[in-house]
């Protein structure tokens, strides 16, 4: 109903030292999920399920895969306003500095916003992963009256600690504000949830990042250059001056902001009944069509795993994992617990021959593979034997690091064969 009056921002946001190493070569919205999507995706589906097709992406650091991504993505009708543009940090004569903040990013982007005839902007984030109809959001925003609206989700006493908090009364209308609040403040902290969220303890409102701004007050807030970050000073400050509205979420949503995030939340998609629902028809993921072959698989057990397209495997077991697009796993390796991104082409026999390959793309044989992300592009010798945990401690090398038990194998990395982590 009022998705032709809406610009959607998805902010990038910053340089992703916390997903580090897969932030080295590319931008966190740019970071490959569930085997053949990238986790801008998310959001740009969430918008075009939702009927909101003019989207920008606001991004500073290792844009170039994100601007590939997109460009070779997502294509409207000619005859269609729509479009999804990726924006990054450019100097100009109103500023010469880089994205500060969600805030200072939005404020240094405004005059491309302006050339677009739009009555609310949806502000959204492009590293997590969640299913909204964002119709519903707009509905309460517009109905309310409210100047912002803030999407919130119930969380316990243990979570509430890492978010900020909201506190509403009972008509949704935000009163107070608190960042990462300890654990002693929380009992003056609960608001009014569902049943169904009491009975869970998720007693909190925690502020997702997703934000509603009607177009006027946004302009006027932007011109205070000493405000550079949403969640930090714009909303805790409006809270009191502007209607602002809480507007309850109560499915699944992720903030994927570190390794160990990233890695459950691929993961968690192998469930048997997965908390994010690839196969929802109504909410369909889109990204890159690629023609690929189907997958090919040899001898291998395979036990609550995916397989992307354009796999060949000749595995002994595949267990718990997902494997990318154009992934290789030679014979008799086993894979457990393992995020596998796939491979950007394949290596066709010849090429192998002729440049006499060593360790083709992918996993060799008689490997045993768990607790592992696996970039893109890696090659993995025979015999190699990774066992992440956390009997292993954090550490980097030129190939891999270790992250709280997990082990990264950075994009393009060749681990020799018979090697041992």
């Amino acid at each position: 109903m009022f998705t032709k009056q809406v610009l959607s921002i998805i902010l990038g946001g910053g340089q992703g030292s916390r997903l580090y190493p897969l932030t080295e070569s590319r931008s966190k919205p740019a970071v490959p999920i569930a085997g053949k999507y990238r986790l801008v995706d998310i959001p740009i589906s969430n918008c075009i399920n939702s009927e909101i097709k003019r989207i920008y992406v606001l991004t500073q650091f290792n844009s170039a895969s994100l601007n590939r991504h997109i460009k070779n993505t997502y294509h409207f009708s000619f005859f269609s306003k729509a479009f999804v543009d990726v924006l990054a940090a450019e100097q100009t004569p109103m500023s010469d500095t880089w994205f500060q903040g969600t805030a200072d990013a939005v404020r240094q982007s405004m005059h491309h916003f302006l050339r677009h005839e739009f009555e609310y902007a949806l502000i959204l984030s492009g590293d997590q992963l969640y299913q909204m109809d964002y119709n519903l959001m707009l509905e309460q925003h517009v109905a309310s009256g409210a100047k912002i609206s803030i999407a919130t989700i119930p969380v316990n006493a243990k979570e509430a600690t890492s978010f900020g908090i909201l506190k509403s009364d009972d008509k949704n209308e935000v009163t107070s504000f608190i960042e990462k609040p300890e654990a002693s403040l929380l009992p003056e902290w609960t608001s009014e949830v569902s049943d169904e969220m009491k009975s869970k303890g998720r007693n909190y409102l925690a502020s997702m990042g997703i934000y509603i701004f009607n177009r006027d007050l946004l302009i006027d807030l932007m011109k205070n250059p000493d405000t550079n970050d949403f969640g930090k000073e714009i909303i805790p400050q409006s809270i009191g001056k502007h209607k602002v509205l809480s507007y309850q979420y109560e499915g699944y949503w992720t903030d994927i902001g570190n390794i160990d995030s990233f890695f459950e939340a691929n993961l968690g998609l192998t469930d048997e009944i997965p908390q994010f629902d690839l196969y929802d028809r109504n909410n369909r993921i889109y990204t890159r069509a690629r023609m690929l072959p189907t997958s090919k698989i040899s001898g291998t057990t395979l036990n609550r795993s995916i397989i992307g397209e354009g796999c060949i495997i000749h595995a002994a077991k595949i267990e718990r994992s997902v494997i990318g697009i154009r992934s290789r796993i030679g014979t008799d390796s086993t894979v457990i617990n393992t995020y596998m991104m796939g491979n950007d082409t394949y290596e066709t026999l010849e090429e192998i021959n002729q440049n006499k390959i060593d360790n083709v793309m992918g996993i060799g044989e008689r490997c045993f593979i768990k607790n592992a992300i696996i970039d893109k592009n890696c090659r993995i010798g025979d015999d190699v034997r990774i066992n992440g945990g956390h009997h292993l401690k954090d550490t980097e090398t030129e190939t891999y690091c270790i992250r709280e038990g997990i082990v990264v194998i950075k994009k393009g990395a060749e681990i020799p064969k018979g090697f041992v982590i």
